[in-house]
């Protein structure tokens, strides 16, 4: 929210030695975030005058269009300079600058030889006098708002200070100059008098005719009527010049004047041609299959959860973010029906998220507005459009559903408990009296919120205005005098554990949003009573694309994947560890005070409310393993390093891992695997479904794993194995299985049968094709026997190697090859 600080004197005494950058300084010690303060016209040196364009000669011999122009600016002769713009005919009054000035930036204004002609000053947009960052046409000043040779520096304000403050969403007020003003007189212990105050509907009728028919959406509608009002009728200087100031473009008098009020009080309107409105007019939800085309020439389809303002014969705008096309005020239009209404925050702001459409109206209502301003903010539009357009108000009707508004039960030492500061009763009282809020005492004070601060719903809230408002400065640093910590926590340590490991397998850790769509679960392939289908849907979620808590960790990643390989990364290998989300049945979570340590009963209640919500991790890789250099060409990267990477999380908490072949969406099911720690399954591992890759647009190959941390627990007790010093003894065999039997079942076979002296098994061959039968494999293990004690002899070696050869025939059908 831009502010000059010219229009902030009009509503605060200031004193004159006050600059803007004290009253930024005021603002940010107050809790409004201060993002620039800019002083105009600092290095604007004049004369920059008004002048009237007489006569306008077209130069056809250049490349662009070239004008050469004649202008009268108050000196008797006529001033010639060239211009480029093309939004100007003669009779026009613009602004000029003569030679001897200079412009924002340093830029001397001389007279020229340019395009053949002496150019003997310059005509001015607002860009170029630092007004703002409109270039595309020189200023047209309104007939009879100045004189020929009047200083323009003065007219148009450029001289003057303007604050950008950073609003934030708790904060909707404070998009108003009524909101700014308050903070600002609150800061200077200055008297701030409402300007809402100065402002009564009148002529209350029944006319018009208006409903709301959606309570939820709307509770207040104010519509107002006025006709005879010449269309042509420009604004005048002084309303363009703050709307510039304040980042906004002159458009037309309607147009501009809801926009002035919306920057003055702080309540969006919108100004529709009365001709154009049939029947009564009305806010209802959208029909599925409606459309709108909005101002912006878009045609927009309409769901049922869109919020509209509508006639008898459809949808006329989307309330409180955009108006439509076929209503807009034309050059012919002779009567106004304005709109002012209270439209549901939430409302508004899924609404405008859902159809990408952020507008000045949409920011203030989706943060909140005073309900009490839709008729003081119609006669204040009313006035100006009236008093600048030559129309009449004819009638008005107030549509008025609002609610009653509560009171807060408050201590007035809870301040001083809270926060650990000693506040005075006296400056608590003051405090909340500045906010607008009423105080009835009693043992407790029933403190009644004003109407412009509907944040303010409980005692924290009323504490957060009294440290603001005395200062979060002021709030004392002291050390904690717990003792000291142990350290990090079993938790912890395993998560920083598996960082590490999979650090150390060259993955790189990300965090991403938990939110997601149920799109993507669809492009997995995952089962409709898949658990991965409970999602927990967001009240209101930043993307109307991913509205639900992730229920996995893989779709994040590959997005991040997909941006990474974009941008054209080789390798990537990507892990996050984060919570997941599931519905599997809670309620709604209690409002517990935080004064006094909750009740058995309340803590039981807060958990109950609290979903399922497992530890995870999970990760991704594509492209080269190694990359290729001197050493020789790229290895790319495989579904054994997934395995691999999983396997290592497991045993990184001490472990034991088992690898077995199963299907299980999104992997492979030909290059998948289950991962099992101490016989329990905790995971998958391998290579994604081609179809699931075609879908997301990922590379081939790309390879994922994903560990559900809870059920894998923190680490185990490490037990170091007895070191030997006596040689191993290495015996090669090779089994022919069924295809269907798991590596790993035979792993668990050869284990079994060769014995405690079986040091290690290890894979280092698997073959299919001739001589092996169809439908079986030849799996090749490495067998190291070693005893702590000696070494072992040949007889002892071979006897170890049958037994666990035997083991494996028994359970797996295993036949001895070769």
């Amino acid at each position: 929210m831009k502010f000059p600080l010219s229009w902030l004197r009009e509503f605060v005494a200031l004193p004159s030695s006050v600059t803007a950058d004290q009253v930024a300084d005021a603002l940010l010690r107050q809790g409004l975030e201060v993002e620039s303060v800019s002083h105009l016209g600092q290095d604007l040196v004049g004369p920059v005058v008004v002048a009237r364009v007489l006569t306008v000669e077209v130069l056809t011999e250049f490349k662009k269009p070239i004008r050469w122009v004649s202008v009268d600016a108050g000196e008797g002769e006529p001033r010639w300079m060239i211009c480029g713009a093309q939004n100007f005919v003669p009779g026009d009054l613009v602004v000029v600058v003569k030679p001897g000035a200079t412009l924002p930036g340093g830029f001397a204004i001389t007279a020229r030889e340019t395009y053949g002609h002496t150019s003997n000053g310059m005509i001015c947009s607002s860009k170029e006098l630092g007004l703002g960052e409109d270039h595309s046409g020189i200023i047209v000043l309104p007939e009879g708002s100045a004189n020929l040779g009047d200083d323009a520096i003065a007219l148009l304000g450029l001289q003057d200070s303007v604050v950008d403050l950073a609003v934030t969403p708790d904060r909707g007020y404070a998009l108003s100059m009524r909101g700014i003003a308050r903070e600002v007189a609150t800061a200077f212990s200055l008297e701030f008098k409402d300007p809402v105050s100065k402002y009564s509907l009148a002529k209350i009728g029944t006319s018009i005719k208006a409903e709301i028919n959606d309570t939820t959406g709307a509770d207040r509608l104010v519509l107002s009527s006025v006709s005879g009002w010449d269309s042509a009728a420009p604004s005048p200087l002084w309303m363009q010049t703050r709307l510039t100031l304040c980042g906004m473009r002159p458009i037309s008098l309607a147009v501009d004047v809801t926009n002035y009020v919306m920057l003055e009080l702080g309540q969006p309107l919108h100004a529709f041609d009365a001709q154009k409105v049939h029947g009564t007019l009305r806010v209802r939800r959208a029909v599925s299959g409606e459309k709108l085309e909005t101002l912006d020439h878009v045609k927009r389809p309409l769901i049922s959860d869109d919020l509209l303002i509508a006639d008898d014969q459809g949808p006329l705008a989307l309330a409180g973010t955009m108006g439509g096309l076929e209503s807009e005020i034309s050059d012919s239009t002779s009567s106004i029906l304005l709109e002012a209404a209270h439209f549901s925050p939430t409302t508004v702001g899924r609404m405008s998220r859902r159809h990408k459409l952020s507008s000045e109206a949409s920011r203030r209502l989706e943060r909140g507005v005073d309900h009490n301003l839709p008729p003081a903010a119609s006669a204040r539009a009313i006035s100006l459009l009236c008093e600048f357009g030559g129309g009449v108000h004819n009638t008005s009707i107030d549509v008025d559903n609002r609610r009653i508004q509560g009171s807060i039960n408050f201590d007035p030492q809870y301040a001083s408990r809270l926060v650990g500061y000693s506040y005075s009763i006296e400056s608590v009282e003051s405090h909340l009296r500045s906010v607008g809020c009423e105080i009835s005492k009693g043992e407790k004070w029933e403190i009644t919120p004003p109407s412009w601060r509907p944040d303010l719903t409980i005692s924290e809230d009323l504490v957060e205005e009294v440290a603001r408002l005395e200062g979060y400065e002021k709030i004392p640093s002291v050390m904690l005098t717990q003792s000291s910590s142990r350290g990090l926590t079993a938790v912890q340590r395993a998560r920083r554990n598996i960082g590490r490991t999979l650090a150390g397998h060259d993955f790189v850790e990300v965090l991403n949003y938990p939110f997601h769509g149920s799109e993507i679960l669809d492009s997995f392939g995952v089962e409709k009573n898949d658990s991965r289908r409970n999602l927990i849907a967001l009240i209101n979620p930043i993307s109307e694309e991913e509205p639900f808590l992730r229920s996995t960790l893989l779709p994040g990643l590959f997005a991040t994947l997909k941006r990474n390989i974009g941008r054209g990364a080789k390798q990537v290998a990507l892990f996050e560890m984060g919570s997941l989300f599931f519905d599997e049945g809670f309620t709604k979570s209690p409002t517990i005070g935080v004064d006094k340590a909750p009740t058995s009963a309340e803590l039981t209640a807060l958990m109950g409310s609290i979903p399922r919500q497992p530890q995870s991790v999970a990760g991704v890789l594509a492209g080269a393993r190694e990359s290729e250099g001197w050493q020789g060409k790229s290895l790319p990267s495989s579904w054994s390093d997934a395995v691999a990477a999983a396997s290592a999380v497991v045993e990184s908490l001490g472990a034991r891992v088992e690898v077995r072949s199963a299907e299980m969406t999104p992997w492979h099911p030909g290059r998948g695997a289950a991962i099992y720690a101490d016989g329990d399954l905790v995971g998958y591992a391998g290579e994604i479904h081609p179809r699931v890759l075609k879908n997301l647009d990922l590379p081939t190959r790309t390879s994922a794993f994903e560990i559900d941390l809870d059920r894998l627990g923190v680490a185990r007790p490490v037990h170091a194995p007895i070191f030997s010093i006596q040689p191993p003894a290495i015996q090669d065999i090779a089994l022919i299985v069924a295809e269907t039997v798991a590596t790993g079942e035979v792993v668990e076979a050869l284990v079994a049968g060769g014995g405690a002296e079986l040091e290690q098994v290890e894979l280092f061959d698997r073959y299919a094709g001739e001589p092996i039968p169809d439908g079986s494999v030849s799996l090749a293990f490495t067998l190291t026997f070693r005893a702590h004690d000696r070494t072992l002899t040949g007889d002892e070696v071979a006897a170890m190697r049958s037994a666990a050869v035997s083991e494996a025939i028994s359970r797996c059908g295993a036949t001895l090859r070769g």
